[in-house]
């Protein structure tokens, strides 16, 4: 049975060039290069410019993405941008990123799943895609984490960064097989009954304010490793394969202890999962696209791979999606 899949024709990312390190945080709170290594795995993450706001970090991961792809400007008729940064209230950092781009009028919205953003809005875009409703579709994870920290709370200020990353997707032909190429399938999950466990004390309609991001660190921690892993287990079965059959893991880059919780559970080969945690640190919707360029470009992911990728994040929201690339 011919099916319309979508499919993953270009991946592109962006770091500002800003480095914070252990060490350099360690001169403002109290914490030091040990204590973050051993409870994180992260050695080192990126800044943004006061003068760079989240859709300029958008705008250069899309701009690879389309080089990539083999694509311009003018051939985009969607622009999907999972972010918790945006630039403004509004308007959303999709039609910034269209008129900095030169995008003709087209489609374009954020998704706000926090640190699940990016799977998310995979998945709206596959709703749009597969069922002809676009042709070519950016789909973004952009965010600038840093302007959320309180830079007194050791517990969360040594854990984020900024970064952005960005995939085009586009209409391919498959034959309902988990051989297809493109996405194959998703779980997507969110419990808002537990949203004091990972937020902003700040809001347009709250505090008036932008706010810092609080967060239970040993809770979020459990929920986290037994949520993903039922998630993925889920996609699985929405997509027709078995653990055994994934090529790459590519998980969300929150903290490496997690990672490879979720890696132990699922009895996940520790040489088929990308981490990227320990330069990068959290950013958030980022963190996917990000750590999916980074092994693309060394050669560890290639044409054919079946990748399975997962986030959890503030909500509590989390899911999971298989895709051919």
């Amino acid at each position: 049975m011919s099916v319309i899949r979508s499919a993953v024709t270009g991946v592109g990312s962006y770091l500002p060039e800003q480095v914070v390190t252990n060490a350099d945080l360690a001169k403002i709170v109290d914490t030091s290069d040990e204590w973050i290594v051993e409870r994180t795995g992260i050695r080192q993450r990126h800044k943004a410019r006061d003068d760079q706001p989240t859709s300029d970090l958008a705008v250069e991961a899309s701009k690879r993405a389309l080089t990539d792809a083999g694509r311009g400007p003018q051939d985009i008729d969607l622009i999907v941008v999972a972010t918790t940064t945006p630039d403004m209230t509004f308007p959303s950092v999709a039609s910034i990123v269209q008129r900095k781009l030169g995008v003709p009028t087209c489609i374009a919205f954020d998704v706000q799943a926090v640190c699940s953003g990016f799977v998310y809005a995979l998945g709206v875009a596959d709703g749009f895609v597969a069922r002809g409703a676009a042709r070519c579709a950016l789909v973004i994870g952009a965010e600038e984490m840093t302007r959320l920290m309180d830079w007194t709370d050791r517990s969360t200020c040594v854990l984020f960064g900024d970064g952005a990353g960005a995939v085009v997707v586009e209409p391919r032909e498959g034959q309902g097989t988990k051989a297809d190429r493109g996405l194959l399938g998703f779980a997507l999950r969110c419990d808002g009954s537990k949203t004091d466990l990972l937020y902003v004390d700040g809001g347009p309609a709250t505090t008036g304010s932008v706010g810092h991001l609080r967060m239970a660190g040993n809770q979020v921690f459990r929920h986290a490793v037994v949520n993903i892993a039922e998630a993925i287990t889920a996609c699985c079965e929405a997509s027709g394969i078995e653990i055994a059959d994934v090529d790459w893991f590519v998980p969300h880059q929150a903290n490496q202890r997690i990672i490879k919780g979720v890696g132990d559970r699922l009895g996940l080969d520790e040489d088929k999962v990308v981490s990227t945690v320990a330069l990068h640190a959290n950013t958030s919707a980022a963190s996917i696209p990000l750590a999916l360029d980074a092994a693309i470009r060394d050669g560890r992911i290639k044409r054919g791979d079946l990748v399975l990728m997962e986030a959890m994040g503030g909500g509590l929201t989390w899911g999971a999606c298989a895709l051919r690339l």
